[in-house]
């Protein structure tokens, strides 16, 4: 079988033997040096200054989320853009924390919100939340211009495609933050994890304390006895003076030490998911039953799962069948339309349909693009689906 998810780790059996030798030599396993380093390493390798780390990429969202609040970029009734397809995740945290969210529709050739999408709700919005699905993109340059003419803050949820580029810039570098997963069938594993990245110094320091209960023991030396002096909190004190809203999203140090040993493998996991994506793509181009994607505007794609999109429901179920039959293991595209999941319909009352997410929720579904997969299994999903 054609596994979703082949393996917990690149390399897996090092990998585990290394985890195995690190936890046995180990004091501590809650957030330490490891993490640290795991977030140094990951903001220099994604070519940004900060980089918080945090227990899955889900609450990376809604950390993210919480921090633009608490610095007063966000207000609790605001107009959010997210792309309505993507997965709940992205939107749940602008309903939990009383935001407003209003579901922008894809292209067809990209999966992805357009500059043209976004100027049909552009009126009114705070900010959009994009989620660059399956490691494709729109015109981003063209999308953050008419963020920054239309006062909307953007930022990116990249949980999706880690080593993407476009205009020579990585995908998840075109807003103020962006967040990253490395859940196990995630382009990197820590077995559950995720990042949040930014630029931007004063939302990196909400990050760090609302990723740990809102007090100050993360921040700068210079930045904690700056925000004491102001409290009127001396040092005793401050080991339990909580600042701003917060939970408790922080990793293990086995989270950490898994990650720092997967991000030396960056380039490699990103060069056979792009080989594999191009032999997919040429696989389908030449088959008339599939919606073609246009990406000629993007340098490289790297994604974990290879979207299907069929012309007709019928088609969709035809390969659907042939897929499965064959032994390969397939899902929706992500969530598919979200504005059709029972937990948006409960709580928006906005739910008109996006015709083109819903298109791809209807004639769509992905399978695996793994960096361990074998020649034969390439070959087996290349034949199925030049048809």
């Amino acid at each position: 079988m054609i596994k979703l998810i082949k393996s917990s780790f690149y390399r897996e059996a090092e990998t585990k033997r290394a985890l195995a030798e690190f936890v046995l030599s180990q004091d501590i396993l809650s957030m330490n040096e490891q993490c640290r380093a795991f977030e140094k390493a990951f903001a220099a390798k994604q070519e940004r200054r900060y980089a918080v780390f945090v227990a899955n990429g889900s609450v990376a969202n809604l950390l993210l989320i919480q921090a633009l609040l608490n610095s007063g970029r966000l207000q609790r009734g605001g107009r959010i853009g997210f792309s309505a397809l993507t997965w709940p995740t992205n939107v749940m945290p602008l309903i939990q924390l009383g935001l407003e969210p209003v579901a922008i529709d894809c292209e067809m050739d990209t999966l992805n919100v357009s500059p043209e999408t976004l100027e049909e709700h552009v009126t009114g919005l705070r900010a959009l939340f994009l989620t660059n699905v399956l490691g494709f993109c729109d015109d981003l340059p063209a999308l953050r211009k008419l963020c920054d003419d239309q006062g909307v803050l953007l930022i990116e949820d990249n949980c999706e495609a880690l080593g993407s580029r476009t205009d020579r810039t990585l995908l998840g570098n075109f807003g103020l933050a962006s967040t990253f997963s490395f859940f196990v069938g995630h382009h990197m594993s820590t077995i559950e994890g995720g990042m949040v990245c930014t630029d931007d110094e004063e939302l990196y320091d909400h990050l760090v304390m609302s990723r740990a209960h809102g007090w100050d023991r993360d921040l700068s030396p210079a930045t904690r006895a700056r925000m004491r002096t102001e409290a009127g909190v001396d040092d005793f004190y401050a080991r339990y003076t909580f600042y701003d809203l917060a939970s408790n999203f922080r990793p293990t140090e086995i989270n950490g030490f898994i990650g720092n040993q997967q991000i030396r493998y960056w380039d490699e996991i990103v060069d056979r998911r792009v080989a594999n994506f191009g032999r997919f793509c040429a696989a389908m181009a030449r088959n008339a039953d599939f919606q073609g994607y246009d990406l000629a505007h993007m340098d490289t794609v790297s994604n974990f799962s290879m979207p299907v999109v069929c012309r007709t429901p019928e088609l969709a179920r035809k390969y659907r069948a042939e897929f499965e039959a064959a032994g390969v293991e397939i899902r929706p595209v992500i969530a598919g339309n979200i504005l059709q999941q029972p937990f948006y319909r409960k709580y928006v009352r906005n739910t008109s349909e996006r015709p083109n997410a819903h298109l791809v929720h209807t004639n769509g579904f992905y399978f695996g693009n793994n960096p361990e997969m074998t020649e034969d299994e390439l070959t087996t999903l290349c034949d199925l689906l030049d048809g």
